[in-house]
């Protein structure tokens, strides 16, 4: 960018209000001032100010700070300008905080560059990036000349609003100030296109780079090449780790991410494999890719080769690997990953606290992720929302409830994601009414605007609940056009209460969104088959499929026992104890019918003979999954089902005869939520 184009460029910038909260009365510390014994008769200046120095940065409160500051002025020692910015930057530290005193000590002091640099340093620390623009204006403004210690922190100012209109005028500025060429500055420079998401001017900075300076600066590297792959261009990227002088292992780990990023795990890993030396940021890189990519098998088996090599986790990696056991419903493992997190000492705090619950929750054991929750001392906004979720898809919707006002009344405030999860509370509980309040309550009290999800939720909640015309009128109103998403939960609603004729009209609509998505063919294929019209409709739609070359994704279910994961398809016969399950699933199907199940066969939508539905109902995934689970399963243990589609009614019905039969707890999460078999009753209360 060419300074010269525009001379008075910061000069320019509009001054942005500075905003700053009151602080609330410091109460006087029960701590003692640090004691600060009265300089010797004759001490050099040099010394005094030293000694002063550390007295200011080791203040552990601001009613300390202001003591130091107080008795400063008592014995009528000189306010250097160094003191002055040594006050500052201790007042907006991260355990003291007081930025309205540290703005009063700018204000009293006479303006020099040190005071400047150390107050908008300490703004953009404290995330108040307004006020640390504003005032770098006002260095400008106030005949002083900016030094390279305060640009890095305005750029990163500018890059965080975000702002490319100051990113401009600053880049500019430096580049008249002949700042630019700065390593600390060039790289702030780079860095802050990329945030900005302006991967073509970050690379025209590096490019304008001398050699000279690049071959000084790993960093301006490192930088550039993790703009290239947050925009996407790994071959840029790629050329630019090839042509590096010296690679650290920052240069391996952002071009690894940038190929997880992009889906390409196969480049990521040969990449990995070539590192000579691998840090914990590589591993976790690794672990997190595979999540990312929903491969959990492998992102779980870097993270134990991980602590083959010796590498010990940070709280990231260990967060990722119970993310991809809760995914998978892994609990044995989430419970080892657990204990081991444990004995290294993490606590169960900030990320690796919120995993917790989320993985006890999605395991199943959501008693376990309410200990977690309770025993936790710092609880952020996504810890709750983790909490609350785990109750609504368990199907406590007043635990879910209970647990929302609690958290109104530590003074945090519900965002988005809270009002989803207390949404989906009541849509699985078929609590309409309560969810209508709440989703009024989000709108008028909390002014936050639905989202196409919320308005999912609505419609999911009202066609559980039968109430299709108050679905298609919300429809109607919505502000924005309806997705295929919510598409979809209407045309399911329509599937759950048989109503054949909106089916077809949300169909339409899917297939206009997705001409080739196998699920919208497939249901509607099934709606015609329960409604009889088989020769006509159904077998229509199964000729387009045919002809279309869509062909159904097989559903299947998980199951952890003896310490290893168990997956199956329908009809899979692919297990080493296949005849075992079989064996075991029909001998469970001839005690149900003793006690009064009949299978369910209007699940299966075919047009053939009532012998052949039996016998296809008898090998879904689920059920061969339970039929392991009641042969490896201890006296006592429960059953732990994943699968990823919709349970049907009649695996359902099973199940719940299976639990009372075998006197066995069956714990089965499907896509939308949990149901807990036991003596013969579900959670649900067969509404899902």
């Amino acid at each position: 960018m060419d300074a010269s184009s525009n001379p008075s460029a910061i000069s320019a910038l509009p001054p942005t209000p500075v905003t700053v909260m009151a602080s609330r009365p410091i109460a006087k510390s029960r701590l003692s001032m640090p004691k600060l014994s009265p300089p010797s008769p004759s001490p050099s200046p040099a010394r005094t100010e030293y000694h002063l120095i550390s007295i200011i940065h080791s203040s552990k409160s601001a009613f300390q700070l202001k003591q130091v500051h107080g008795r400063v002025l008592r014995l009528r020692l000189p306010l250097t300008a160094r003191l002055a910015a040594q006050l500052v930057s201790a007042a907006c530290s991260p355990h003291l905080r007081a930025v309205p005193y540290a703005l009063a000590l700018f204000r009293h002091s006479p303006p020099s560059p040190p005071v400047f640099d150390a107050l908008v340093r300490a703004l953009a620390s404290c995330s108040l990036f307004s006020a640390a623009l504003s005032h770098f204006v006002l260095i400008t403004r106030s005949g002083l000349r900016p030094s390279r210690l305060a640009f890095p922190f305005a750029l990163k100012s500018a890059a965080a609003l975000p702002s490319p209109r100051h990113a401009a005028c600053l880049h500019a500025a430096a580049a008249k100030s002949g700042l630019d060429l700065d390593l600390f500055v060039r790289t702030s420079i780079v860095d802050m296109y990329v945030k900005l998401g302006l991967a073509e001017c970050a690379l025209m900075v590096f490019d304008d780079t001398p050699g000279w300076h690049k071959a000084s600066s790993v960093l301006l590297w490192n930088v550039s090449i993790n703009g290239c792959c947050l925009s996407g261009d790994l071959e840029v990227a790629r050329r630019l780790f090839e042509s590096m002088p010296v690679r650290s292992v920052a240069s391996w780990n952002s071009l690894i991410q940038g190929y997880m990023r992009q889906g390409d795990a196969q480049s990521a890993v040969e990449l990995f494999h070539q590192m000579t030396q691998k840090n914990v940021v590589s591993w976790t890189t690794m672990v997190a890719g595979f999540l990312r990519l929903d491969e959990y098998e492998q992102g779980l088996g870097f993270f134990e080769k991980m602590l083959d090599s010796g590498v010990q986790p940070n709280e990231f990696t260990i967060s990722s690997a119970l993310s991809a056991c809760a995914r998978m419903g892994a609990l044995e493992r989430g419970i080892r990953i657990h204990d081991f997190a444990l004995k290294r000492g993490f606590r169960e705090n900030g990320v690796i606290g919120t995993a917790l619950v989320a993985m006890y929750s999605k395991c199943g054991k959501i008693e376990l992720a309410a200990q977690v929750f309770d025993v936790m001392d710092r609880r952020d906004l996504l810890t709750w929302t983790s909490m609350i979720l785990g109750w609504a898809i368990h199907g406590h919707w007043a635990k879910a409830l209970r647990c929302f006002e609690e958290m109104k009344c530590e003074c945090i405030e519900p965002d988005e994601a809270v009002f989803l999860a207390m949404l989906m509370a009541c849509s699985h509980s078929g609590k309409v009414e309560r969810g209508l309040q709440i989703f009024d309550s989000m709108r008028f009290e909390y002014k936050i605007e639905p989202t196409i999800k919320h308005y999912t939720c609505m419609v999911d909640l009202f066609g559980r609940a039968g109430r299709l015309n108050d679905a298609m009128s919300l429809m109607k109103a919505m502000p924005m056009e309806p997705d295929f998403v919510l598409w979809g939960a209407f045309f399911n609603a329509c599937r759950a209460n048989k109503n054949v004729e909106l089916a077809e009209v949300a169909a339409e609509k899917l297939l206009n969104f997705r001409p080739k998505h196998q699920g919208t063919f497939i249901f509607l294929s099934n709606m015609y088959s329960g409604a009889g019209r088989w020769d006509d409709d159904a077998e229509k739609v199964r000729t387009v499929m045919k002809d279309s070359g869509i062909e159904r994704l097989p559903g299947w279910s998980y199951i952890e026992v003896e310490g290893g994961g168990h997956r199956f398809v329908v009809g899979d016969r692919s297990h080493p104890r296949s005849k075992e399950i079989y064996g075991k699933l029909e001998e469970l199907a001839t005690r149900a019918k003793e006690q009064g199940y009949e299978p369910d066969t209007d699940w299966v939508l075919h047009n053939i003979e009532d012998e052949d539905k039996e016998e296809s109902l008898g090998c879904h995934s689920e059920k061969l999954a339970l039929a392991l689970g009641l042969l490896s399963t201890p006296i006592g243990a429960d059953i732990r089902i994943v699968k990823n589609r919709r349970v049907c009614g009649d695996c359902h019905l099973l199940m719940k005869f299976a639990s009372k039969l075998c006197n066995k707890v069956i714990i089965l999460r499907d896509i939308k939520r949990f149901h807990h078999f036991k003596d013969g009753r579900c959670s649900c209360g067969d509404y899902w």
